[in-house]
């Protein structure tokens, strides 16, 4: 009888210990970039999602992952888009790529 009351008091703390967490929308990182051709665009990483989401000429965007030999590389949707240590790079319907910074 101690251990079943013990097991549903565990149980509960457990529950307000997942409720007590930030949730991962919180953790989120917005960025708006301009780049050189005049474009601007924001693009949201989640830490639970290898996807980049972007917001570009008023429409959403979601960008999948893809195999890269430097940086990160993300496209989908008309839409590619490189991640460097210096910045980002940008090919948009049929656009040539641009560079872009904060």
């Amino acid at each position: 009888m101690i251990w079943q009351k013990a097991a549903i008091y565990g149980a509960a703390i457990f529950v307000v210990g997942i409720a007590a967490e930030p949730s991962p929308a919180l953790a989120q990182t917005f960025t708006t970039y301009r780049c050189a051709d005049g474009t601007s665009f924001i693009v949201g990483f989640y830490p639970y999602d290898d996807r980049a989401h972007v917001q570009i000429d008023g429409r959403a965007v979601t960008l999948k992952k893809r195999l890269a030999f430097s940086g990160r590389r993300y496209s989908g949707g008309g839409v590619s888009l490189v991640v460097t240590r210096t910045g980002m790079l940008l090919r948009h319907v049929r656009r040539p790529l641009t560079a872009c910074e904060l």
